[in-house]
């Protein structure tokens, strides 16, 4: 197949997201996420079906076929890779890697990505804690829990944290909320209270809108 254009990579990519964290892929949800219209999503599903790279059951939502699961893996891997070599190797902020691995994502080769993959001593995870794809498109799941689901008293590790607003990301990264950091949850005020935390040996609190966006695996 010839190389595909970069939107339809990005489609094939935002599917694979979305149906990472929410099982379950919408024509609605690929809108939201690639921020166009519901008629460019249906246009664009078109076209990628003929290419049978997704599968499209009106009402029931889209699927990947293996073939477009695999070029969506592949965009993946560069899309972390790209993000732990900006900070490893350039100095970038993980405020700031996101949307320029956006852009590179569709540019390098595989022998760049061979050579970055060498370089960060193939890495597993990026820096927002989510999992690079091997090689191979195998993927290590890790079973998390978002921040705000623990329960008072409880500890655990920061495994994740949303890398879709910068702003989130330069807010938790002010109070420590970084993967392989250990935190306790105090106390949760009622009524949508925000939570009181320990983030290492460093209490604060934080909103729950953040705390949804941390995720965690509860240590035993």
């Amino acid at each position: 197949m010839d190389k595909l254009s970069p939107p339809m990579e990005d489609y094939l990519k935002a599917m694979y997201m979305i149906r990472e964290r929410a099982g379950h892929v919408t024509t609605t949800a690929i809108a939201t996420a690639l921020s166009v219209t519901p008629a460019s999503v249906t246009g664009m599903i078109k076209k990628l079906a003929e290419l049978k790279l997704v599968r499209h059951t009106p009402y029931q939502g889209v699927e990947l076929t293996r073939s477009g699961e695999k070029i969506a893996l592949e965009i993946v891997r560069h899309h972390r890779l790209l993000e732990l070599f900006l900070i490893e190797a350039l100095g970038y902020s993980w405020d700031e890697v996101h949307a320029e691995a956006d852009v590179l994502e569709h540019v390098i080769s595989e022998e760049f990505e061979e050579r970055v993959a060498a370089r960060l001593g193939y890495p597993v995870v990026d820096p927002h804690g989510d999992p690079i794809p091997a090689k191979d498109g195998t993927i290590t799941a890790v079973a998390q829990q978002a921040l705000l689901r623990l329960a008072a008293g409880q500890t655990a590790t920061i495994t994740r944290v949303s890398d879709h607003n910068p702003e989130v990301l330069r807010y938790a990264a002010d109070l420590g909320l970084r993967p392989g950091a250990r935190v306790t949850l105090i106390d949760a005020e009622p009524f949508g209270g925000s939570l009181r935390v320990k983030v290492g040996k460093v209490e604060c609190s934080i909103g729950r809108e953040l705390a949804a966006q941390v995720f965690v695996t509860v240590n035993e």
